[in-house]
């Protein structure tokens, strides 16, 4: 994946050349919060239907024991349909919450693997980053370029650990606008999520767990804060045909391979 002009040879009325238009990029990453919200509902909703059949089948066993014991349970039926009246507005607050939750979760998830797959592919032929700030230059040179064709427009850090990334210009937000200014901050925070993951999970690729939070106070600027953990992230490594995963490990000068926390 690659946004540079394709060098010769390659001819454009080729039948079974493939290319594909660079502005697909952005219709994709428009439609992803739409996406994850529709996903989050049919959950929610189905979740519900579910949380409706349970609830009919405890009501039913409930007025059979009821009229067993002597019918002591209409009372009760009244004020449970009183408190549910009462707290309608409590839950919608509640499920709108819950609905917000689930789209973060799904963005942040699909930004992360798509971080990592990044990485790997486009680092394979680079040392090892050893140094944490050597790997978020690499972040915001290389990986915003390939993504949103242009790089990360500053870059502050206290040294403790967080970094502070800018953007100016975020290329999801570009073309987006409200009446409001207020209006179009909180329309367009679900917008950061995605690239909030694929911070991570570049960073996690590299070696390196971190916490982002990304914000935006004015259109179309994006400010991602990177705060680093303590624990660094298990580093894969291939020996043969299986996969190993230590925290951290050497290379002795007869060729041996020495490593700690050993997971398979």
């Amino acid at each position: 994946m690659s946004f540079d002009t394709p060098l010769p040879p390659y001819n454009a009325t080729d039948p079974h050349a493939t290319f594909l238009n660079s502005s697909c990029l952005d219709l994709l990453l428009i439609e992803l919060v739409p996406m994850a919200y529709r996903i989050a509902d049919e959950l929610s909703q189905r979740e519900y239907s579910n949380t409706i059949e349970t609830g009919l089948v405890r009501m039913k066993t409930g007025v059979g024991a009821g009229s067993v014991k002597g019918g002591g349970g209409g009372g009760g039926g009244g004020s449970t349909l009183t408190g549910t009246a009462t707290g309608t507005g409590a839950e919608e607050e509640e499920d709108g919450e819950r609905r917000r939750e689930g789209a973060y979760r799904r963005l942040d998830a699909l930004g992360y693997r798509v971080g990592q797959g990044i990485v790997e592919r486009f680092s394979r032929d680079r040392p090892r980053f050893t140094d944490t700030l050597d790997m978020i230059k690499f972040l915001c040179k290389d990986v915003w370029q390939l993504i949103f064709r242009k790089q990360i427009d500053n870059l502050k850090t206290n040294h403790r650990g967080i970094y502070v990334l800018t953007d100016n210009t975020f290329r999801p937000l570009a073309r987006m606008s409200m009446a409001s200014p207020a209006e179009a901050v909180v329309k367009a925070q679900p917008f950061l999520w995605f690239p909030s993951g694929v911070m991570r999970g570049a960073l996690a690729s590299m070696g390196l767990n971190t916490t982002v939070h990304a914000e935006t106070s004015e259109l179309p600027g994006a400010v991602f804060q990177i705060k680093t953990d303590h624990e660094e992230a298990e580093a894969p490594f291939e020996i043969g045909l299986i996969f190993y995963h230590a925290k951290s490990f050497s290379w002795t000068k007869e060729g041996v391979c020495v490593w700690q926390s050993l997971k398979v």
